[in-house]
């Protein structure tokens, strides 16, 4: 607590401590010796032969500092979401925000002055008339006055808080002679320097108010909830008692609420004393009841309210301290944060988070082991508009239920209430089958179309090793990664590969464009590699090259990058770095560039368009070509009403489920997984994770104009198209030759058709007609039995 500052004003000092008459006499009148006012310092005869005016001469006093630094005392950053209206939080070391001198009722100011300085506008700094009364009434052994004027104790504040170490602060709040004749000196030219507005106004500023309160914006919000332009008389005479003491007028408590009541009516008569109110206004605020509220403000991101938007809070505050504009170290950047007064609009849209928590607490309510995360991110912008999952973000973990992990007996889990950043951070979650579209966008940018055709098996024995167990190929160690349903095999091109989330369609994909190029887009899509392990395939190029189920997403990730990569994508291939902010001003109004979206090309924007035309077919969405033809969450797109792409994602046992979801305006991506034990053997169920997601987006993009996908090229949908040879009842090595000789590629699929042709010769080939260069021509073989065979594929 700020030792009480010294006042003119009649009572006995709370702490009882008298100063020795002589000494207190003698600083009382140098002080009026230095200003020059060698009226009051003659009224004392006896203080010449003490010898303190010798020690303390005009040489000595000329050599004193006369420039007072002044200097910003901490004030609190305010966080408002994203209509600048709506308060998330506050950060702040020292509750304190200025305000202008109009920003303060009139009562405040004449009260404070009535309470500390009646000569404020008459003296020049130092006061001879308070000199000589405080010193009559001390040596008569009167109750102990002070005579620092409200310029002396601005002073006084300023020097501690300009202070270079903590013990230049102590210094200054000395109660010495040479202390206050150092005051004296300064608050001298500081009525040089400043006006008497300025003067009161950086007073009401700086003063401590108590309870953690400094300036009069702090303490008139925590002590009446009001703005100090709206303080009554009864408030403001209240206000301007607490500086002398904050501690032993304290309202908040019994004993000295009783004492601060008597202090604010003595202000009060002050106030009516030096005819800043009327004799019928002073007995109308003594009247008042004395009523406060003491509501704390928010401080820091356990005192948002709802508690959801801590989570968003965390992630502003985390994001904060990363931006070097704030200072070079992470402990530059959270003083700045807590004491710098920038007042910061965030990208959080309240109605959006609402919606995302209600829908998130629909399907899951707080209090599940399992978590169920939503984040929605702007395309073309980076900022997040929403953070909602199945939490409270508190510190207080006591009431918790015990860890779903069985390896973590007897600890406490992370349900209801946890501060880990589950949305934005941690180790991750792995998110499926999402990931297919790095493998899609690399080989696009390999100049493989959309229309690229693969014969998927139902398993698949990949050029990958190093696999065990089920995953390996029979007594090898090759990876053979298979299918959720055998009915899933068969001729895929990338729309109905990724409409149907087939597996052996983007493995050997991947082994075609490259898993380190795979590894390389989810990177340029804002992906991070949150474990070392994966960070550490990641920056390996050769490493990155054996990673073959990376494209079934055993990486760990966030809902948070998630919705941005498919962002990105929605943006034309637009990256934007997610950002919690979208307007910083700092103390004086001027707004940082900090603040801007941070955005790069990182995908061509033709091959972002033709992914996003496949990413249309496991949402229940059409592409641009008529080509989808199924899908995995067709209720997405019945949901929405709007043009959509995304993709749903499950991993091995089902361990976690995700959906991601987005328009042109907004993309939203959930996962659900079990955050304490992520090896769960619970089954994570879409029936959850995909509503929370669609509802979501279709929440917020309700009412507004839809957006449809631009139409990517023909090339990058189609690649060159090239006639097939017409090989019908060819033997099939022949025909295999043709074809290879073509420049096609050739399989033969070992179940024959019904056809007239000769058994064991080609019945027909998939496609007919026409396909891309360098395509596949999966040859079928005749029974010989003329039938109605199965059409083929029509050609294109």
């Amino acid at each position: 607590m700020t030792e009480p500052l010294l006042s003119f004003s009649a009572g006995r000092a709370p702490d009882g401590r008298r100063r020795h008459a002589l000494v207190n006499l003698g600083t009382l009148v140098l002080c009026g010796l230095l200003a020059g006012l060698v009226v009051a310092a003659a009224m004392f005869p006896a203080i010449a032969a003490s010898g303190l005016a010798a020690k303390a001469g005009a040489e000595s006093f000329e050599a004193l500092p006369s420039e007072l630094t002044t200097t910003r005392a901490p004030q609190a950053t305010e966080v408002y979401a994203a209509d600048g209206k709506t308060l998330i939080s506050r950060f702040w070391d020292e509750n304190r925000h200025d305000v202008t001198f109009a920003q303060i009722a009139e009562p405040m100011r004449e009260a404070i002055i009535a309470a500390e300085d009646h000569n404020f506008y008459v003296h020049k700094g130092v006061d001879a008339k308070g000199i000589a009364r405080a010193a009559l009434n001390n040596s008569s052994g009167g109750a102990q006055q002070g005579a620092s004027t409200l310029t002396m104790q601005f002073v006084r504040m300023s020097v501690t808080y300009t202070a270079p170490t903590h013990a230049d602060a102590v210094k200054a709040g000395e109660d010495t002679t040479a202390r206050k004749i150092r005051e004296a000196r300064l608050a001298l030219q500081a009525e040089k320097k400043f006006s008497k507005g300025e003067i009161l106004t950086r007073y009401l500023n700086l003063a401590p108010f108590g309870h953690s309160t400094y300036g009069v914006y702090a303490a008139s919000q925590f002590y009446f909830g009001k703005q100090p332009k709206d303080l009554t008389i009864a408030d403001a005479a209240l206000m301007a008692s607490l500086v002398r003491s904050p501690t032993y007028y304290d309202p908040l408590d019994p004993d000295g609420k009783e004492r601060a009541l008597g202090r604010r009516d003595w202000v009060i008569g002050q106030m009516v004393e030096i005819k800043a109110i009327t004799a019928a206004e002073g007995e109308a605020a003594k009247k008042q009841k004395l009523t406060v509220r003491g509501k704390r403000p928010p401080n820091g991101c356990t005192a948002t309210k709802p508690n959801d938007w801590g989570f968003f809070c965390d992630y502003f505050r985390r994001w904060w301290l990363e931006q070097e504009a704030f200072g070079p170290t992470a402990y530059d950047r959270e003083r700045r944060l807590n004491g710098g007064g920038y007042r910061v609009v965030t990208t959080l849209d309240p109605k959006a988070q609402k919606s995302a928590r209600d829908n998130v607490e629909q399907r899951l309510k707080t209090g599940d082991k399992h978590a169920l995360m939503v984040a929605a991110v702007e395309p073309g912008s980076g900022r997040v508009r929403a953070l909602a999952t199945n939490r409270v973000f508190k510190l207080d973990s006591s009431a918790n239920k015990p860890s779903s992990n069985p390896g973590k007996s007897g600890q406490r889990g992370t349900y209801p209430n946890t501060t880990n950043p589950l949305l934005t951070g941690g180790s991750g979650y792995q998110a499926g089958s999402t990931f297919k579209m790095f493998t899609l966008v690399a080989a696009l940018e390999k100049g493989y179309p959309l229309d690229y055709s693969i014969n998927a098996p139902q398993r698949y024995p990949s050029k990958y090793h190093g696999a065990s167990g089920d995953a390996a190929c029979p007594g090898t160690d090759q990876w053979c990664p298979g299918n959720s349903s055998a009915s899933l095999a068969g001729m895929h091109n990338a729309w109905t590969g990724f409409g149907k989330s087939v597996n052996t369609y983007f493995v050997p994909l991947e082994e075609l464009a490259g898993a380190a190029n795979a590894v390389n887009v989810a990177k340029r899509l804002g992906i991070r590699f949150l474990s070392q392990q994966d960070l550490d395939m990641a920056n390996n190029r050769a490493a990155a090259d054996g990673w073959g189920s990376f494209t079934l997403g055993v990486s760990g990730t966030t809902p948070l990058d998630l919705a941005n990569a498919y962002a990105t994508l929605a943006a034309d291939g637009k990256h934007c770095e997610p950002i919690p902010v979208q307007q910083i001003k700092d103390i004086d109004g001027k707004q940082l560039d900090v603040a801007n979206p941070r955005c790069d090309q990182a995908v061509d924007r033709e091959v972002a368009r033709a992914a996003v035309d496949a990413a249309r077919c496991p949402v229940g969405d059409q592409s641009a070509f008529g080509e989808c033809h199924g899908s995995t969450s067709a209720a997405a797109k019945a949901a929405i009403g709007q043009p959509i792409a995304g993709k749903t994602g499950t991993t091995d046992s089902k361990r976690t489920a995700s959906l991601v979801v987005t328009t042109r305006s907004m993309a939203v991506a959930g996962i659900l997984a079990d955050p304490d034990w992520p090896e769960t053997t619970a089954n994570m169920s879409h029936d959850i994770v995909n509503p929370a997601v669609y509802e979501t987006l279709a929440d917020i993009v309700r009412g507004k104009q839809p957006q449809d996908f631009p139409r990517p090229s023909e090339k990058l949908a189609y690649g060159e198209q090239r006639s097939i040879p017409d090989v019908t009842c060819q033997p099939v090595d022949a025909a295999k030759s043709t074809l290879e000789n073509q420049g096609f590629r050739v399989e033969t699929n070992p179940e024959p058709v019904a056809s007239a042709c000769p058994a064991g010769s080609v019945a027909r080939t998939e496609p007919a007609g026409r396909t891309i260069d360098g395509g596949l021509v999966v040859i079928r073989t005749s029974t010989g039995v003329a039938g109605t065979p199965t059409a083929p594929p029509p050609a294109r």
